[in-house]
């Protein structure tokens, strides 16, 4: 489409120059847009979308390479059948136009058709897919955030709105931590290069982090993009620190999210997450520090209420008293086991003298001492019948005294 263009500029001259106001330009730049693109059709991609109050909605069309502003107001979008957002393709029909105040152009939308999912909406669910199969969002592969915290890594942009919440919210929980920060692109190109290689770095040379803070804060989908990217999300989940992520707001989700051991709604939130643990621990310590003080001046004023009753009793009042009983106590107890002791070793004396009576009566020395004697053959076994032996055996005779040497001149059998 092409058309001659007449400037009309109704400006001023000075020393034969035309001079014109910033107004005067844009106002003039307005009617050209309108008047040579007063009805255009548009194919894109929604992004950045926002519904106000108002019912006017306020977004961009965006393909590969560029983008243009596009507003949709409340009476043009009352015949929408479907809700616009974020990453859905869209065909728009409407003028050009610019809004003078600002300097910007844009589409006023009259009307709007889906046109199916976005490219990155696409993207975004075939990368989900590809990892969901690799497993790399099993609860299974997620690293536990310890519960105590040290030493805490944040993986963002220096001049970035997280940094300053992280910052901010460890401050006012006071967390004792210390927080080692390695700066970052968080979109574009070289985010998706500079935060892997910031994890991996921190992995290799800090492996004495707790916890690893990953993430920035909000905008719209191509601002997060980065996050949804398969270098990003690979080097989350081979990291042997913890991740957290922390991306954009509670609404936001990311590839990063679902790789991630643990997802943080906000960087606030991330903070006050890595910190839960530790500061739950100091209330428990603080709790348990006020308890055993407690009981330990419970114990003193009970031990030195004992002490001052002991103190104004008879032990310590006439102590003399009392020992004076208790030996007369022991004399007793010494006498009475003297008596017992005595009695005792002449009940055994009397009982083994019994004994010893009752062994002699059956011992084979007492029969020895009436005359008898213990025959025993060359084998040295008792002979109890005279066959047992033969004529010149030798055989041995126990006496009550001494023994004898015998040969057997001969045998008579009963």
């Amino acid at each position: 489409m092409s058309k001659e263009l007449e400037f009309d500029f109704n400006s001023g001259e000075e020393d034969g120059r035309l001079i014109y106001t910033v107004s005067q330009i844009n106002n003039e730049i307005k009617n050209m847009l309108e008047d040579v693109y007063p009805g255009i059709w548009i194919t894109g991609e929604i992004s950045n979308f926002k519904l106000y109050s108002s019912g006017h909605m306020y977004f961009n069309i965006k393909d590969e390479n560029s983008q243009i502003n596009a507003v949709m107001f409340q009476y043009a979008n009352n015949s929408l059948n479907f809700k616009p957002e974020d990453g859905m393709q869209v065909l728009v029909y409407g003028r050009i136009s610019a809004y003078p105040k600002r300097g910007d152009y844009q589409i006023i939308v009259n009307s709007m058709q889906r046109q199916g999912k976005g490219v990155l909406s696409e993207e975004f669910e075939r990368l989900k897919k590809k990892l969901q199969n690799e497993g790399l969002f099993e609860e299974s592969a997620k690293k536990p955030i310890p519960e105590m915290i040290s030493k805490i890594g944040v993986v963002t942009s220096k001049d970035g709105a997280a940094l300053h919440d992280i910052l901010e919210v460890l401050n006012n929980l006071e967390a004792d931590v210390e927080v080692l920060i390695y700066p970052v692109r968080v979109q574009g190109k070289e985010a998706e290069t500079e935060i892997p290689q910031a994890i991996e770095y921190l992995n290799e040379n800090h492996k004495d982090l707790d916890v690893l803070l990953v993430g920035r804060g909000g905008g719209s989908i191509e601002d997060l993009w980065v996050f949804n990217t398969e270098p990003v999300a690979r080097a989350i989940f081979v990291s042997d620190i913890p991740v957290i992520s922390c991306v954009g707001h509670e609404i936001d989700f990311t590839i990063a999210d679902f790789v991630a051991d643990l997802r943080a709604p906000t960087p606030s939130a991330a903070a006050e997450m890595a910190v839960r643990g530790t500061n739950s621990l100091k209330v428990r310590f603080n709790d348990l520090k006020e308890m055993l003080f407690d009981n330990i001046n419970f114990v003193i004023e009970k031990s030195q209420a004992k002490f001052e009753t002991l103190s104004a009793s008879r032990a310590f009042a006439k102590p003399h008293l009392i020992y004076e009983d208790k030996i007369a106590y022991v004399d007793d107890l010494g006498k009475r086991a003297e008596r017992s002791l005595d009695s005792v070793i002449k009940f055994n004396t009397e009982k083994i003298d019994n004994i010893m009576h009752k062994l002699d009566l059956v011992s084979p020395l007492s029969v020895l001492k009436r005359g008898y004697s213990i025959c025993r053959d060359s084998n040295d076994k008792i002979v109890k019948e005279a066959a047992a032996v033969k004529a010149d055996d030798t055989i041995s005779l126990k006496l009550a005294k001494g023994s004898l040497k015998a040969k057997v001149s001969g045998v008579e059998k009963e």
